[in-house]
């Protein structure tokens, strides 16, 4: 046991050193300085996020728009398209629909356009822009020919390339007149009209009226020439693989009522001979199709924030290198680890946020861009728009969480060492 001399006082224990702390608004100015000091590195490791983010929000928004755009057209092309078929049994024999079958669709109520059509019966034909030509070769092996009248041209709703689309006057003397399709017309060589070109079907010349760009109905028409229906029944005979098919146009919401009217109409005395069928309902397909566009698309957005993840990463990694003695400095003076560690990865939180914020910014005008020069209507699902900032701050969360634990890490001495 130890004792005090006289006068002498009992040397006091130093005071313990109070732990050292990081406030939240210190912490913030102090990953603000960091990616200030460096500016142009802080713009381009946050350009991955910028991308990511305007690939997630702009993929996913442009899918919602196209898909909602060809679902809206899927749709009025379904709702407004009923088929009449030749149910009547055995082959060989005329058809089953009236030669005014034309007028007579015409005449119901909400009915645009309709009219008989059927692949003609004509077995390897020899089609050539020459009569002399006595050889298939590859020109004409894969055009076909079709019979169709003025009601079911209309209905098919074609877009002319040039020309002109034959009407009731060929129908009714049953003129050798044809449409070739575009297709088909590259493959004869057949470009203009002006020359009155004519199209040899095993030698019997067929004089081109129009050329069809596109059609809405019955786009096989564009790889063959169509033919008028009386042309086709007198030179090839009633139609033999293919029954003869009505094709009718309604106005939207006729559909149903014309499809019980049609065989009534067609045929008073035998309507069992004809079978009308109405539009499917499209929305299932369509549902399949948007899902099936918007996994794939999604897919890709999520491969593109991958992307801008690891270039977050690895410029943070190479920043922790470089800074290696402030990081000692910091350390000396009493920092702790975790100090070191929160700085940067706050560093890497806000570069992502901020890329997340002008990354959906530029997503969304991407989107409304687009739908204002197509002619669209903009769709933007709040599930993808909303969440793509949080996308963004996630993503430089996790892709600064190891640099900024490895430079929490760092000894003092060996750093100031360097």
């Amino acid at each position: 046991m130890s004792t005090l001399l006289p006068g002498r006082r009992r040397p006091r224990t130093p005071a313990p050193v109070p732990p050292t702390r990081l406030h939240a608004r210190d912490l913030l100015a102090e990953a603000l300085t960091g990616l200030l000091q460096r500016p142009g590195r802080s713009v381009l490791t946050m350009l991955g996020t910028v991308l990511g983010v305007w690939a997630f929000v702009a993929v996913l928004g442009l899918t919602s728009t196209a898909t909602g755009q060809i679902g809206a057209s899927f749709s009025l092309l379904e709702e407004t398209t009923v088929t009449v078929d030749d149910a009547a049994p055995g082959g060989g024999r005329a058809t089953s629909f009236p030669a005014d079958a034309d007028a007579r669709l015409g005449r119901l109520n909400g009915v645009v356009a309709g009219g008989t059509w059927w692949p003609v019966p004509v077995r390897a034909p020899l089609i050539s822009a020459r009569p002399d030509v006595t050889a298939v070769g590859d020109q004409g092996a894969d055009i076909g020919v079709y019979a169709a009248s003025p009601g079911a041209l209309r209905a098919m709703q074609p877009t002319l390339a040039t020309g002109t689309l034959y009407n009731t006057f060929h129908q009714t003397r049953g003129e050798r007149v044809c449409l070739l399709g575009l297709s088909a017309a590259r493959l004869l060589g057949i470009s203009r009209l002006d020359g009155s070109p004519a199209v040899f079907v095993d030698g019997v010349s067929y004089s081109v009226v129009g050329i069809l760009a596109d059609t809405e109905r019955l786009p096989q028409t564009l790889l063959g020439m169509v033919i008028p229906t009386t042309t086709a029944l007198r030179e090839y005979g009633a139609p033999l693989d293919s029954p003869a098919q009505a094709l009718i146009r309604t106005r939207p919401g006729a559909a149903q009522l014309v499809a019980r009217q049609a065989p009534l109409a067609l045929r008073p005395d035998r309507p069992d001979l004809l079978k009308a069928t109405p539009p499917p309902d499209p929305h299932g397909l369509r549902d399949q199709v948007d899902t099936d566009l918007s996994g794939l698309f999604l897919a890709l957005a999520v491969i593109c924030l991958v992307v801008g993840a690891f270039g977050i990463a690895n410029t943070t990694l190479v920043a922790v290198l470089e800074r290696t003695s402030e990081i000692g400095l910091r350390r000396a003076l009493g920092a702790r680890p975790r100090h070191i560690t929160a700085q940067f990865l706050t560093e890497s939180t806000a570069l992502g946020t901020l890329g997340g914020l002008i990354g959906t910014s530029l997503g969304v005008a991407t989107v409304l861009g687009t739908a204002v020069v197509r002619d669209w209507t903009a769709v933007l699902q709040p599930a993808a728009v909303l969440p793509a900032p949080l996308a963004g701050t996630v993503t430089g969360l996790l892709a600064g969480l190891y640099p900024a634990l490895r430079a929490g890490r760092v000894e003092p001495l060996a750093a100031l060492r360097r």
